[in-house]
């Protein structure tokens, strides 16, 4: 079975980035009739919060991405434990002294000689005499994965046939002197025991895959398949800070409907148009990583927004109710949702209904007209009331086209443009009507 996880650390909300690695691991996993995990990867418990964790689990819940498990890190330190005791025994972790100033200084003295900064292994020459003297001084070591200098390959589901050289990669640290973990054994040891077949995540996370990759065979596992995402960038076409902000809360903020930002990240870095699709499963069944590029996907703040206004265009009233004034109903849903941007706009044309309205100046014509507007109003069947008013008037007055309809809309709404008057005007009502075209 397919299986995929998105694996947040709870150190701060997620932003936009994130939530399209959710929604491709999500997406990918439905796709193949498979499993998606939420994995809280809290091992660092001075930077984990549980408020995060709560905001991680409302966002997935806002975008509608249910997983169908849930695991956290800060559990599974005895597994943990265990594996890393083995990884000792077979020679494939080490204990390492230096401190984080003596590294700098050696990788400075690399780069001064035009090589690449990689860890010469000093540790693994260190005598148990060295050990319990640096040990005596005060000392605790880190402790690092040692990796066969062997050639690195994969083929990754984005970025196609992937090789790196081992000898030219350091001997990553995997935990710190402070007895705490980093990301990458951790990750190796839950994605095996989870049965994890497929890890989706940015391009950033290319060189943690070669080190991860042996990290998987010294533990006896197989490595999942992976697939780099090219990493998103602003509007103006570079990496942008703001990007790291734009969360759930934002775009909830602004009035952005999930199935909107749905309908753009499914898409976007693909070849594949971005189209105002509410419902997901035709997303589900076209999904392909084959169809992502490798350049940097463009994330447009206003492409959102404009696909957002065709979005709100197509939602039902079930699916907008509860966001919706109290006493709008389908009808007066039906008659405003296409003239909005935001659901939350619905609110201004439902005062349009019930009024008060603005009164607007007319000339005398069209006061004239308007008058004899009222009169008709109040004394006709009111069926179709639109059509039987415009028909009445046009007959009586021989008015017709912007002359007939327009001083009608200005006095009924208070505005030039709008919803259709024929799905308007039963809502609005004889009473209030009269009344308008009177005013």
């Amino acid at each position: 079975m397919t299986v995929t996880r998105f694996a947040p650390s709870p150190t701060g909300h997620l932003h936009i980035g994130n939530l399209r690695t959710a929604l491709h691991n999500w997406m990918f996993a439905r796709a193949h009739g498979g499993r998606f995990l939420l994995r809280i990867d809290d091992t660092d418990p001075q930077r984990s919060e549980e408020r995060f964790v709560d905001a991680i689990r409302a966002d997935l819940a806002w975008l509608g991405l249910v997983p169908d498990g849930e695991e956290r890190q800060s559990a599974r330190f005895n597994r943990y434990e265990v594996v890393f005791a083995d990884l000792i025994a077979s020679g494939r972790v080490y204990p390492a002294y230096e401190t984080p100033e003596e590294l700098d200084l050696r990788r400075k003295v690399l780069a001064g000689r035009g090589l690449p900064p990689v860890y010469d292994r000093a540790a693994l020459a260190l005598t148990d005499a060295d050990r319990a003297r640096l040990e005596g001084e005060g000392r605790r070591p880190h402790w690092r994965f040692k990796l066969d200098h062997a050639s690195i390959e994969w083929d990754d589901m984005v970025r196609g046939s992937q090789r790196f050289d081992g000898a030219l990669l350091s001997d990553p640290v995997v935990r710190r002197a402070d007895g705490s973990w980093l990301y990458l054994l951790p990750s190796v040891i839950d994605d095996a025991d989870m049965a994890v077949t497929h890890v989706v995540r940015g391009e950033d996370h290319v060189s943690n895959t070669a080190t991860q990759m042996q990290m998987f065979e010294a533990i006896g596992a197989t490595p999942p398949t992976f697939a780099h995402e090219a990493l998103l960038v602003g509007s103006e076409g570079k990496l942008s800070k703001r990007l790291g902000s734009l969360g759930v809360a934002h775009f909830r903020d602004s009035g952005i409907e999930p199935e909107a930002v749905v309908a753009l990240l499914a898409r976007l870095g693909t070849s594949d148009p971005v189209e105002p699709v509410v419902d997901r499963q035709g997303l589900i069944d076209a999904f392909d990583f084959a169809r992502f590029g490798r350049a940097p996907a463009r994330f447009d703040e206003a492409e959102l927004a404009q696909l957002n206004t065709r979005i709100v265009h197509q939602l039902s009233f079930d699916r907008v109710a509860a966001a919706l004034p109290a006493g709008m109903d389908a009808a007066a849903w039906d008659a405003v949702r296409g003239n909005l941007d935001r659901v939350s706009d619905a609110a201004d044309w439902w005062q349009v209904v019930t009024g008060p309205i603005d009164p607007v100046e007319l000339d005398a014509d069209d006061r004239a007209f308007v008058a004899e507007a009222a009169q008709v109003a109040g004394e006709m069947a009111w069926d179709a009331p639109w059509a039987t008013l415009t028909a009445a008037l046009k007959t009586a007055t021989g008015r017709k086209g912007k002359a007939l309809f327009l001083p009608l809309r200005l006095a009924l709404t208070g505005r030039a443009h709008g919803p259709d008057m024929a799905a308007l005007l039963p809502l609005i009502g004889r009473e209030r009507a009269v009344a308008r075209l009177t005013a």
